[in-house]
């Protein structure tokens, strides 16, 4: 086995069912990818974990602040240099203000199935965890999913685009339901567990409720890294203002009649149509001009070092055919 890289993933899917804030298609994201990794990538099954918040399977695994943070260290703990990390998220995503201060600026945060957030210096914390010359690829079709990986550098995004700047302009925005929960419904929703007032930050309701399962925004003061080259990519389906798009099952851009992310599906659209090598940068640069296409207001973003920007998506070699079309 020595030299033979590995291939993990992690997958994670939240529809939150029987919630005001329920989705649809977030399961079907996370299966669809689980038939990409294996029949394309090469994946082995065993080497996949999927936790969703399905509550018809008693085996599975609830995607819980601490549990999709326990499949994440687990995974780089195995990961040794050469080998290739996995993430795929498909849920809620939300922005949480800063705790003290008064600028404008606010942190990207996904929403795990009991609110027990996972934030960008959670994610920054672990991609520093990688071995070196291993990469950590997350794709996060999510809103306010641009950034999620603290101090990446944007490759294409509202700072760095490709040259077509694929504008939404003459198009029909789609109706359809945003993964998005605001600030407010967040605390609202937490405020009813952990006895603390709903005037009081979303950090003092995590403390009080997770205790040292908080994200680490939380629990001690961060100063920002000096960004550096590493094996961070993040391939997210907005730009950090802007919201993704959860698609109907009768939705014409629904994958086989089945509800789905619109970053999701765009992704798998790209993957099917062109056999390997596909850059990270084509694979963001196609979703964006299928998802303008289909008239949805939504950017997809990069964010990785120079060198990963051009590299291969899930560095699959020539040689790799593409899926057949669905």
């Amino acid at each position: 086995m020595e030299g033979k890289k590995q291939l993990l993933a992690t997958l994670v899917g939240c529809n939150y069912a029987g919630t005001p804030h329920e989705l649809r298609g977030c399961i079907n994201d996370v299966l669809a990818m689980f038939d990409t990794l294996v029949a394309r990538f090469g994946f082995a099954p065993g080497d996949i974990t999927v936790l969703t918040d399905d509550d018809r399977s008693a085996a599975a695994v609830l995607p819980t602040g601490a549990n999709i943070k326990r499949a994440l260290a687990d995974m780089v703990a195995r990961a040794s240099p050469g080998d290739v990390l996995f993430f795929h998220y498909s849920g809620h995503g939300t922005l949480v203000p800063h705790r003290r201060g008064h600028g404008a600026r606010q942190d990207e945060a996904i929403v795990p199935c009991d609110f027990n957030l996972i934030t960008d210096v959670d994610f920054r914390q672990l991609v520093d965890r990688v071995p070196q010359g291993a990469t950590f690829t997350m794709v996060s079709d999510s809103c306010h999913s641009g950034g999620l990986i603290d101090q990446e550098k944007e490759q294409i995004g509202p700072s760095a685009v490709v040259t077509d700047d694929l504008a939404v302009d003459g198009t029909t925005t789609r109706a359809a339901r945003a993964r998005f929960l605001p600030y407010a419904a967040v605390v609202g929703h937490l405020s009813g567990a952990s006895g603390v007032d709903a005037s009081h930050h979303v950090a003092d309701h995590l403390l009080a409720l997770f205790g040292a399962d908080a994200s680490a925004k939380f629990r001690h003061h961060h100063d920002a890294p000096t960004p550096s080259p590493d094996g961070g990519i993040l391939l997210s389906g907005c730009q950090t203002d802007e919201t993704s798009a959860d698609v109907a099952a009768d939705d014409e851009a629904a994958v086989g009649g089945k509800a789905c992310g619109a970053f999701s599906s765009a992704v798998q659209a790209v993957l099917a149509a062109h056999p390997a090598p596909v850059s990270n940068q084509e694979v963001v640069s196609r979703a964006r001009e299928l998802l303008r296409d289909q008239g949805f207001e939504q950017h997809p973003c990069l964010y990785c070092s120079d060198a990963n920007a051009d590299a291969p998506f899930l560095c699959q070699q020539e040689g790799a055919a593409a899926i057949p079309a669905l």
